[in-house]
């Protein structure tokens, strides 16, 4: 008896052990499928990509892939996750710490430099994989919904950066609350980064400048900061 409950005992304490273990690998395999799937995806383009590629880039079994995310639309909207979040992909946008810091600035000529200055950063790290993104939401219906998806969520973020300017009555006299929110979802829109530095070859510099200049010129109706200001 007393063997037996030794032999539980010991049992247990191997599965207490072994469970951590399991969730690093977990959470390792995890990471690779989605830095293989990002390197692939921005190469190659969504439709031209395969999972089976992916799978053997990352040298993780394809019944793998398709347990984690399900589909490769799954797995394509999991590297944009964590692509946009990084260590605060679980915080709510809202919450994340690039947020709290445009919330804490009283000033809205600087509480723009700071949307401004984060627009630049998440384009200038996935503006690729965005362009993948728009691009297969024309064919796959999976894909279409994680865009729609995207600028929905942009749409919420520009409405609570309206909202605090509205607050301290910031917005350009007869500028109304959807108005300023339509123009900061359209400035601030991934697309008009596709056109200026992908397409028209403007640094990331020069972007987030004329940026700034232009939310505060259409949303306050003053001239924004000087590139020497923003930076």
């Amino acid at each position: 008896m007393l063997g037996y409950c030794s032999d539980v005992v010991s049992d247990v304490k191997s599965r207490s052990y072994d469970s951590p273990r399991r969730r690093a690998q977990a959470a390792e395999t995890r990471r690779a499928l989605l830095d293989a799937a990002r390197r692939r995806f921005e190469e190659g383009g969504y439709a031209s990509t395969s999972v089976p590629s992916i799978a053997a880039e990352a040298n993780v079994a394809l019944k793998t892939v398709y347990l984690i995310f399900e589909t490769k639309a799954g797995l394509l909207r999991a590297v944009w996750e964590a692509r946009l979040g990084g260590a605060e992909e679980a915080t709510p946008v809202l919450q994340r710490s690039w947020f709290r810091e445009v919330t804490a600035e009283a000033d809205p000529v600087r509480k723009l430099g700071l949307v401004a200055a984060q627009a630049r950063r998440v384009k200038a790290s996935s503006g690729v994989l965005l362009d993948v993104i728009r691009t297969a939401a024309g064919s796959d219906p999976e894909i279409a919904t994680l865009w729609s998806d995207i600028e929905a969520k942009l749409l919420r973020v520009q409405r609570a950066i309206v909202d605090q300017l509205d607050e301290t009555k910031s917005l350009a006299r007869g500028l109304t609350r959807r108005e300023a929110t339509d123009i900061l979802w359209t400035l601030n829109h991934p697309t008009v980064w596709q056109l200026l530095v992908r397409e028209r070859r403007w640094s990331s510099s020069r972007y987030e400048t004329w940026l700034h200049g232009a939310f505060c010129l259409h949303l306050l109706g003053t001239p924004g900061a000087t590139a020497d200001e923003v930076h």
